[in-house]
């Protein structure tokens, strides 16, 4: 991405609309009713051959107390600070209003570049507005209709000069995947930079405290939070310098059961928060310890796993817990039972109301990224898997005697192994699960998604190349013992 661009206006202007236009998908809740998106939320753009951050953000209101409204312009501004670029839409069927002019001004003094686009200017009921958006003093209005996708090669043409500038930079800050093992199999795990931050995903289930953990990392009151539950609807991201490690953080609406999921509002924002767990490289699956591992914190935890992402279980509100000790016995138990295939993953209790626990959170993290990371050479494999089927062999089936010849890792991120062995199709998954635990205990690998493939090595003929005019002795044997003269 080469740049970022704030989509900012009024409520119901039409930035969501547009946003999705930009990125190609629905990412941003759009709807009828003012107020929808609440959060700021990002995603990946292109127009024609410009491919940038699209910054989609809550409506503009004439409002600063501390209410929800206040809360969301707060946000939106601090969107303004932080983009290249402000795209700055207002209605054109509406014309220019008093909180347009108020708004025009706060961007000719925070915003970078600032792009003023007039929107649902299609046909002639948009004329009068457009022109009007002349007098908000930023320059020549584009005409668009983000619905319609009009207008949309203007803005191609107001945004590829300022693209160019930010080109370089985006060749820097471009994130590093799908990253081969070499031949020896040795590496050390990369380092986190500026440029290239760890990615964190933070999910659970609603009013878990996940905004709140996150505002507590930063430092500052970052992301929108409130005692209404469920007030994330989009996922977001930020950046931070989580105890010195930069980290890329993506904050999630709340997840909750599918039969309670019935306003179509969340139903997109379940959706929402599954993408952002494929973006991440470690995912926090943050309980409330009140409440904790219920069917759908375990779903999101196994799901995490799926996609073969490092992940981290924090339990959340422990300032709330009297007796911690039997707590945290209880926590152990219920996880190690109800994931098994998270087995030996961190499991942290934090507070995000008074920030304890960060610090083992933060280890966490890095132990898990770690891990995820971990590259294992190609002669330690094999030596390890001539123990592991010396202590337990594998199964004969109908006599048959599996033979497992030779082992690799061909991937990290996570951690992806290759056996080659003789029927493959009669090995048990029972052997597969013992050989990942012996992984993962031999090569300290807790918690970790693990892949094991297996390849069909099977025995090879040694006269299958050889031209059949040629008799091998054994066939000479055979008619000679019948009386037949050899040919040949």
């Amino acid at each position: 991405m080469t740049f970022s661009l704030a989509i900012v206006g009024r409520p119901n202007v039409g930035k969501s609309t547009l946003f999705n236009r930009l990125v190609g998908r629905r990412l941003a809740l759009v709807d009828d009713q003012p107020g929808v998106t609440r959060d700021l939320r990002e995603g990946e753009a292109r127009l024609g051959d410009l491919r940038f951050t699209a910054i989609d953000t809550a409506g503009l209101e004439l409002v600063d107390d501390e209410s929800l409204q206040g809360r969301m312009r707060r946000l939106t501004e601090r969107a303004v600070d932080m983009a290249d670029v402000c795209l700055f839409v207002i209605d054109a069927r509406a014309g220019v209003t008093p909180a347009d002019e108020i708004f025009a001004d706060i961007l000719r003094k925070r915003a970078r570049h600032v792009i003023l686009a007039a929107n649902k200017a299609e046909g002639h009921a948009g004329d009068a507005g457009a022109t009007e958006a002349w007098s908000l003093g930023l320059g020549e209005p584009l005409r668009i209709s983000a619905e319609h996708g009009e207008g949309m090669d203007d803005l191609y043409r107001a945004l590829l000069p300022l693209a160019d500038a930010f080109e370089e930079r985006a060749k820097e800050e471009a994130p590093e995947t799908d990253v081969a093992v070499a031949e020896d199999g040795e590496g050390e795990t990369p380092v986190p930079t500026r440029a290239k931050p760890l990615q964190i995903a933070v999910i659970g289930r609603p009013n878990a405290g996940k905004s709140t953990l996150i505002n507590k990392i930063l430092g500052e009151d970052r992301l929108l939070t409130g005692p209404e539950a469920g007030i994330t609807r989009d996922a977001i991201s930020v950046t931070a310098d989580y105890m010195g490690t930069p980290m890329r953080i993506f904050d999630t609406a709340g997840m909750r059961k599918r039969a309670k999921v019935t306003d179509k509002v969340e139903k997109l924002s379940v959706a929402d928060a599954l993408r952002a767990v494929r973006f991440a490289e470690v995912v926090v699956v943050l309980l409330d310890v009140e409440v904790p591992f219920e069917q759908q914190d375990l779903r999101i935890a196994d799901f995490a796993e799926t996609e073969g992402r490092a992940v981290v279980v924090a339990a959340n509100k422990w300032d709330l817990e009297e007796d911690k000790p039997e707590k945290l016995k209880e926590l152990r138990e219920a996880f190690e039972r109800l994931l098994p295939q998270l087995r030996g993953a961190p499991l942290v209790t934090v507070s995000a109301k008074t920030g304890k626990g960060l610090d083992r959170l933060h280890a966490a993290i890095l132990k898990a990224y770690d891990v995820w990371n971990r590259r294992i050479s190609t002669a330690k494999l094999n030596q390890w898997l001539g123990t592991m089927t010396e202590a337990h062999p594998p199964p004969a089936p109908g006599g048959r005697r599996i033979k497992l010849r030779y082992m690799t890792q061909v991937k990290t991120r996570p951690p992806a192994f290759v056996v080659m062995a003789t029927h493959t199709d009669k090995i048990p998954e029972s052997y597969l699960r013992y050989l990942i635990n012996g992984l993962r205990e031999s090569f300290d690998m807790p918690g970790t998604p693990i892949r094991l493939t297996l390849r069909d090595q099977g025995a090879k003929n040694p006269y299958k190349d050889r031209k059949k005019s040629t008799p091998s002795r054994l066939r000479k044997h055979v008619e000679a013992k019948k009386g037949k003269p050899a040919k040949g």
